[in-house]
């Protein structure tokens, strides 16, 4: 796992408050400057939604290759049972805990990226809202 996940929950918060501070700002703000906001949550929610594909599809190669790794592991599994070797035994319930382990801070820490991807167009759909409402004034006080 490359960030601890109380790590990851930290930079989850900081884009959360940032997130709010931004949409806080853009409604008092000029409505360039909501389009350079939008522009600039635009730009910050595709970056993290790339981050959600691109391990959306290492999941995919790291898939196949557990598989693979599974059925070597139920083969060698096998001999040890049928060697009887008890000692064996308790080593790969151990293993398995750790893979499962690993395996669930993987799913948190995708979890954690996704909210982040989810914030970042939270964000964008809150500026869009708000630049179409200075618009829809503009276009009253034109008219």
């Amino acid at each position: 796992m490359a960030q601890p996940l109380s790590e990851q929950l930290a930079e989850l918060s900081v884009r959360a408050k940032h997130a709010e501070d931004a949409v806080a700002a853009a409604q008092k703000e000029a409505h360039e400057k909501i389009e350079q906001r939008k522009e600039q949550a635009h730009a910050a929610a595709m970056e993290a939604t790339e981050k959600v594909n691109k391990e959306v599809k290492s999941v995919k190669d790291t898939a196949t290759r557990n598989w693979k790794a599974l059925e070597a592991k139920i083969a060698a599994d096998v001999q040890v049972l049928k060697a009887g070797i008890v000692h064996r035994t308790r080593e790969r319930e151990a293993g398995r805990a750790e893979h499962t382990a690993e395996r669930l801070e993987w799913e948190a820490g995708f979890a954690i990226d996704y909210a982040v991807a989810s914030i970042e167009q939270a964000e964008l759909a809150v500026l869009d809202a708000i630049a179409g409402r200075v618009e829809a004034d503009q276009a009253k006080r034109a008219v």
